[in-house]
C-alpha cells in the first residue's frame, strides 16, 4: 500500500535524503513515500512569501523510479502548502531527464512567461484530474488490480 508520512524529525529526513540523494536541507518541510513499508522517495518543500516551492523530488537510488507513488508524493506537498492557503506553487529543484520531466508536468506543473515551472493552486484541488498535464493515460498503473 501506497502511503506518503510527513517526515517528523531532521534526523530521519536527513537520512531520508541520503537514501534518495539528493541534499537535505533543514529549513524545509518534507513527505516521504512508502510504499508497503518499503521508502521509495523524499519531497522537500517550503512556504515563502512568493508562494510555496518544490526544492527537491528524489528516488531511492537504488530502486527503479515508482512514478505512481512520486506522483502522489509531489501531489501531497502541493495539498499541503494548498491547505496552508498559499495557492501557487513552484518546482525549483533540478529535473534529470525526460522522464522526471514527464513526473514534474503530470503533478501539476506547467512553464510559465517567466520560463518557471509553476502551478496555481486556486480550485486545483476541487477537480485535480484536469490539471494532468499530460492527461490521466500517460500515468501508469501500477497497482495489482485488473
Amino acid at each position: 500500500m501506497l502511503e506518503v508520512k510527513p517526515i517528523q524529525s531532521k534526523t530521519e529526513q536527513e537520512a531520508i535524503c541520503a537514501r534518495c540523494g539528493v541534499e537535505y536541507d533543514a529549513d524545509l518541510l518534507a513527505y516521504a513515500a512508502v510504499v508497503d513499508d518499503e521508502l521509495h522517495g523524499v519531497c522537500q518543500f517550503v512556504l515563502t512569501p512568493e508562494g510555496g516551492s518544490l526544492r527537491s523530488l528524489g528516488t531511492v537510488s537504488s530502486r527503479d523510479p515508482d512514478f505512481t507513488a512520486m506522483f502522489v508524493l509531489g501531489r501531497a506537498a502541493l495539498n499541503f502548502i494548498d491547505l496552508c492557503g498559499v495557492h501557487f506553487a513552484t518546482f525549483d529543484a533540478p529535473i534529470a531527464d525526460e522522464e522526471e520531466a514527464r513526473l514534474v508536468r503530470a503533478i501539476g506543473f506547467s512553464e510559465d512567461e517567466a520560463g518557471r515551472l509553476s502551478v496555481d493552486l486556486t480550485h486545483f484541488f476541487e477537480h485535480p484530474c484536469q490539471h494532468h498535464a499530460t492527461g490521466p493515460a500517460d500515468i501508469p498503473n501500477t497497482t495489482d488490480e485488473t
